[in-house]
């Protein structure tokens, strides 16, 4: 049986939704009105206009209450994440120990001019993120943080010469799919420098899903709230396979 369900807002399955978006219009009570015309033709009823206001010479800024007729049925979706080895950091360390014998080598970075470093740093740095450590700290990670505004090709050099085992790419700025652009420079050229079936490539970022990484060719991506602990334990179990795979 299928699981249609819409949005919630007052009640169940009523279609409420709220929408903000901006016009390059000045505002004004008939700008409102634009606003709410446009949502209609959009599909959606019972349109409201709760906020308008101006933001800049010509441009202005609304929010929309209003609902939709559509449902989705949540039963034909499936989509697998990256985050479902739950290992804690000494399950990593020793796995690493027993099922590849060396340090793994990584090296995160955020690519092309994106200067936001929070994210890979939250991942890589000793102290981590919610209490969970970085992966400077496990024992069997050799790990490599090389900043921001980082390029694709001096990131496939560094791989390159270092002999990195796993690359974590980083992208906050989505602006025009910059993340996207970068991302697949960075999978293709490491397809023609013939190292992509040797390295573990994952890419993270507020907008990344797993499912948007492994279209780009990654083998895996990380979202929102992920903790060092879920990258580390993934990068380990699937080199500990690709290991596995080429004896």
């Amino acid at each position: 049986m299928g699981n249609l369900v819409k949005p919630y807002g007052d009640t169940v399955n009523d279609g409420k939704v709220q929408m903000s978006f901006t016009l390059p219009i000045p505002w004004s009570e008939a700008a409102d009105e634009a606003a709410r015309r446009l949502v209609g033709k959009m599909g959606f009823t019972g349109v409201q206009i709760v906020e308008g206001r101006p933001i800049a010479d010509g441009f202005s800024f609304f929010v929309a209450y209003a609902a939709t007729p559509q449902a989705i049925d949540t039963s034909t979706i499936s989509v697998t994440s990256a985050k479902t080895h739950a290992m804690s950091m000494d399950e990593i360390d020793d796995l690493i120990r027993e099922r590849v014998g060396r340090k793994l080598r990584i090296a995160g970075a955020c690519i092309g001019t994106d200067a936001h470093t929070v994210g890979i740093d939250a991942i890589l740095n000793m102290k981590g993120y919610k209490g969970d450590y970085g992966l400077e700290r496990y024992r069997m990670f050799e790990t490599f943080n090389l900043g921001s505004q980082v390029s694709v090709e001096e990131f496939v050099r560094f791989a390159k010469e270092k002999k990195i085992d796993a690359l974590l790419a980083s992208q906050v700025v989505t602006q025009k799919g910059s993340d996207v652009k970068n991302f697949t420079a960075l999978a293709e050229l490491l397809e023609a420098e013939g190292l992509r079936d040797e390295i573990v490539l994952c890419c993270g970022g507020p907008r990344v899903t797993n499912l948007m990484a492994t279209e780009l060719g990654y083998d895996a991506g990380f979202g929102r709230g992920t903790l060092p602990s879920e990258v580390a334990a993934f990068i380990a179990t699937r080199m500990a396979q690709k290991i596995a795979s080429a004896r």
